[in-house]
């Protein structure tokens, strides 16, 4: 393999010749030889529009310095970066400094080296220019938010608005159709299936808002605080024309941190923000399960909903055909509530002026929101859209059920009520049979009261 010598502060480095980052890229990249997990390519394309709005806002503060020549070389580069041209430019590890320095230098390395290339001159420099009015400490959590919310606007909302959708088509088929309902894994009154599907639909409807109020706080972005908050090196109004840029460039209304020292260091809104994620996972995990106990047999169990057939469910049983895509989607719930956790714990290390755990929970992030929804996707596309109701199974398990004698209680009293119900257990005999045995009521008395349709 071939080098160039690349050089920083410490000294001189052989950098890759083919490589376009420089020397504290390359120190990380052999320093930290941690793991499989690289900085995801949502930060790295958030930092990539930082360092574009802030070329732009650094040539109207200072155009002696960031010359237009410069200024459109460094924003060229970074629009190829956010297009993901240059996505191997960025090997470093998740597991590096807690700031994420090493991945924002690697950013501004490789855009200086491209932009000097393009140029056919080194006029661009990593740190003087393409850092120019900005830390690590206000870059790397400015791009966690905006990563953050462009992720959950743009990939996990979509595919939840199509479940949702899904699910109320499912709905309005089911209408009328009427199924025993359950507690506690146990029989309970009739409810129609209709009934339970809307609970399912409002459910993921109130997940919806909880994201979208989850959002908000993280359109306050850290940039401007600089190193510790204090705004050192940075003009005064560049946080506002940066954020200004941002906005302008997404479409996202994203503004400057009211206080950049808690910016700096409190990653609250992360927090949660990714609360209204788990919560989602939550729900999810719940109706996933609801679907495949409800789709469990084909014989032997509750039967009451067929699923699409998608593969073999086994190796060794012919003809099995198990719920894949509700325990895909359960285990990325899991997943998510364990990112949760890790979360949780990792910012309530914002020690003094910084959080040093940001790396951490930028990729459990991003991670959480890219798994769920493209099991959310998988989940609709495979499972719920081809949901039928098993209405044969329903009535059975509906005529079947003891728990109808609820609808006595205001007729005979919850105690005679109760020895029906026992009565009938006992025997193995209806509720009817039992019931008019007792001499509680007469058969026409009996088939008025006890209908399901007036119970649900």
């Amino acid at each position: 393999m071939e080098f160039r010598i690349e050089h920083d502060s410490m000294g001189k480095v052989k950098v890759p010749a083919n490589k376009k980052w420089g020397a504290q890229t390359q120190r990380s990249f052999e320093n930290f030889k941690i793991g499989s997990e690289k900085m995801p390519g949502e930060i790295i394309c958030a930092i990539a529009l930082i360092k574009k709005a802030a070329a732009e806002a650094n040539s109207s503060f200072f155009p002696e310095k960031m010359t237009a020549e410069k200024r459109d070389a460094i924003k060229d580069v970074c629009e190829k970066i956010m297009a993901g041209e240059l996505y191997s430019e960025f090997p470093l590890a998740v597991w590096q400094t807690g700031s994420g320095t090493q991945t924002n230098m690697n950013v501004n390395e490789v855009i200086a080296n491209c932009a000097n290339e393009a140029l056919g001159q080194k006029k661009v420099h990593p740190n003087d220019d393409v850092n120019m009015s900005q830390s690590s400490n206000d870059v790397f959590p400015s791009a966690m938010h905006i990563a953050a919310v462009k992720a959950i606007t743009q990939r996990l909302l979509p595919e939840l608005y199509t479940l949702i959708k899904t699910l109320s088509r499912l709905e309005k088929e089911n209408e009328g159709v009427i199924k025993i309902g359950r507690t506690h894994l146990q029989d309970a009154v009739p409810i129609s299936f209709s009934q339970e599907i809307s609970g399912w639909r409002s459910s993921l409807e109130k997940a919806r808002e909880l994201l979208g109020s989850a959002v908000t706080p993280l359109l306050s972005l850290a940039l401007g605080g600089t190193a510790v908050g204090t705004g050192l090196n940075a003009p005064y109004g560049f946080d506002i024309a940066a954020a200004e840029l941002i906005s302008a460039y997404t479409l996202l209304p994203f503004t400057p941190a009211e206080n950049k020292f808690h910016a700096l260091t409190s990653k609250n809104e992360l927090v949660f923000a990714h609360g209204a994620v788990k919560a989602l996972a939550c729900d999810l995990l719940k109706i996933a399960n609801d679907i495949r106990f409800l789709a469990s047999g084909p014989r032997c169990a509750y039967g009451e909903i067929q699923i699409p057939q998608n593969e073999p469910g086994s190796s060794i049983m012919p003809g099995k055909v198990n719920p894949t895509q509700c325990e895909a989607l359960t285990q990325v719930c899991v997943q998510v509530m364990g990112n949760d956790a890790a979360i949780s714990i990792a910012a309530s290390q914002g020690n003094f002026e910084l959080n040093v755990y940001m790396p951490l929970i930028a990729y459990n992030f991003i991670q959480s929101v890219n798994l769920l929804a493209d099991a959310i996707k998988s989940f609709e596309q495979n499972c719920v859209c081809g949901i039928v109701a098993n209405r044969q199974k329903m009535q059975q398990n509906l005529d079947n059920s003891l728990m109808l004698v609820t609808a006595l209680n205001t007729h005979i009293g919850y105690e005679n009520a109760a020895k029906t119900a026992q009565k009938a257990y006992a025997e193995n005999i209806t509720l009817k049979e039992a019931c008019l045995s007792l001499g509680f009521l007469s058969e026409s008395e009996f088939d008025k009261i006890v209908d399901p349709k007036k119970m649900i």
